[in-house]
């Protein structure tokens, strides 16, 4: 006999049932639907890149140390060291690179998993799957405005009740570290810091930025070693957060009237703000935040993020920005590039602490039930005849008692079971069960007797108009379901 091995997985990764899974397919097809409305085209791209590509500058010293280190079986030169993806951003500079032909603007939008090494949170894991837009080789605003309004129409495409999109610049935080007499190099350190203000409070990052602390765990969180002054001159900084963006540029370019270079960076902000006010994106849904930072040290210019209203612990469910640099790195010249990225894992489970999420556990509609061995052809041939009508229907595989075929399809959440016994058989009729009106039915009656009198949730119906007969039970139970 072989050992037994014991299942297990490793912290901070989960497998995905079907339920969690059906979730994650409709999600991804509305966001599909949404980023090809605007033009843009798919791609794939490998799940290990070379380590070299991914480390370094690019990445930033955090992000770095959370790759996954892959072994290479074919070669111990450590040239060809391998890891797993941490974003899909990198290796779509590497595609670019590589791939001179592509047109440009060069649109496009990718959906796959990523890894980093995070410590695990909620909503948050170690492989996730990010579904990205991203365009290459635009200089304009107009794109990052492109890639804002695409996240608010994502967001509302999938109904995530209220959110907040909110843009800033890296560029005019690069200002805000002359204004505070902070040497450039410190600033993805800083800027780092400033990032986690939504998540961890304005009394930590001070901290982080100065002295450090010891976070709940018990980790210690290392200080910038900042000086009290610099900081005080961030959180002016900070502390420009009215509700109107018009409010926000003027006071700001009041801030830094006296620093080189500045109006010209605001400038592009407030386009971007106007250009979203022309598309009518209002205060309401679309913020200038000017303490987001992005984690990711490769941004250059304007950046993003969107948040849940109702579910602020989640943190940033989207975000991205401007990377300019990012395909220099393989290409040895600037190509100007913009994109956002969406956290299909977090988004999700956000939703499904907000209850907002629809628990199919079965892609199927309708199960076609086994009441009698000599009628299985007529079973099949009623399961692919509605299947052919474009109607999901799974056959039962076996003849086990009806009532644990019925408790299958109420397990599973399948909405219509179709009953063809012998009798019905020589009728040339079928029987259809509701069973979602029967379990509802079921939950509240008082007298059982007057209820499997009625049975008011199930019909026969003539063979020939069978197709038919489901596909209007079917969309009394979606009508009933979206009326609550």
């Amino acid at each position: 006999m072989t050992d037994v091995v014991q299942p297990r997985i490793a912290r901070g990764l989960r497998d995905l049932l079907p339920e969690q899974m059906i979730a994650r397919q409709k999600m991804i097809e509305t966001i599909r639907r949404v980023y090809e409305l605007y033009g843009f085209v798919p791609l794939q791209t490998p799940a290990v890149e070379y380590l070299d590509g991914l480390l370094g500058s690019a990445a930033g010293d955090e992000a770095s140390k959370s790759i996954f280190a892959v072994v290479n079986p074919d070669s111990n030169n450590t040239s060809e060291r391998l890891g797993l993806r941490f974003d899909l951003t990198v290796p779509l500079a590497r595609v670019i690179a590589s791939h001179p032909e592509l047109p440009t603007p060069f649109r496009r939008y990718q959906v796959a998993p990523v890894w980093r090494a995070d410590k695990p949170g909620p909503g948050r894991f170690r492989e996730f799957t990010q579904f990205d837009l991203d365009s290459v080789g635009v200089e304009s605003e107009v794109a990052d405005t492109e890639i804002l309004a695409g996240m608010c129409d994502t967001l509302s495409a999938l109904d995530v009740g209220p959110y907040k999109v909110k843009f800033s610049s890296r560029a005019v935080l690069d200002l805000l570290l002359e204004f505070a007499g902070i040497e450039g190099r410190r600033g993805p350190d800083v800027f780092r810091v400033l990032d986690k203000l939504p998540k961890i409070g304005a009394e930590k990052v001070r901290k982080e930025l100065t002295t450090g602390y010891v976070d709940e765990s018990g980790d210690p969180i290392k200080g910038l070693e900042l000086s009290t002054g610099q900081v005080d001159l961030i959180e002016r900084f900070l502390e420009i957060r009215p509700d109107d963006r018009r409010q926000t540029i003027a006071q700001l370019r009041e801030l830094f009237a006296a620093v080189d270079a500045a109006a010209a960076q605001i400038d592009v902000v407030e386009r971007i703000s106007n250009h979203l006010y022309a598309l009518g994106y209002a205060d309401d849904r679309l913020a200038l935040d000017l303490s987001i930072a992005r984690g990711l040290a490769y941004y250059t210019g304007p950046v993003f993020e969107a948040e849940l209203l109702d579910a602020p612990q989640f943190g940033s469910v989207f975000g991205g920005g401007r990377y300019d640099g990012l395909v220099e790195r393989f290409l040895g010249r600037k190509i100007p590039a913009t994109g956002a990225s969406m956290g299909v894992d977090r988004l999700l489970a956000a939703l499904d602490a907000l209850g907002r999420l629809d628990h199919r556990k079965s892609t199927a509609n309708v199960l076609v039930t086994v009441l009698d061995r000599s009628l299985m052809d007529d079973y099949v041939a009623i399961t692919f005849a509605l299947r052919r009508a474009g109607i999901a229907a799974e056959l039962y595989l076996s003849d086990e008692r009806i009532g644990k075929q019925l408790r299958y399809a109420d397990a599973c959440d399948i909405p219509v079971s179709l009953l063809l016994g012998s009798d019905e058989h020589a009728a040339g009729k079928v029987t259809l069960k509701d069973m979602r009106m029967g379990k509802a039915r079921a939950e509240k009656v008082e007298d059982r007797s007057e209820w499997l009198e009625e049975r008011v949730e199930q019909r026969q119906v003539a063979r020939e108009d069978l197709v038919d007969a489901v596909a209007h039970m079917l969309s009394v139970i979606e009508r009933r379901t979206e009326n609550g």
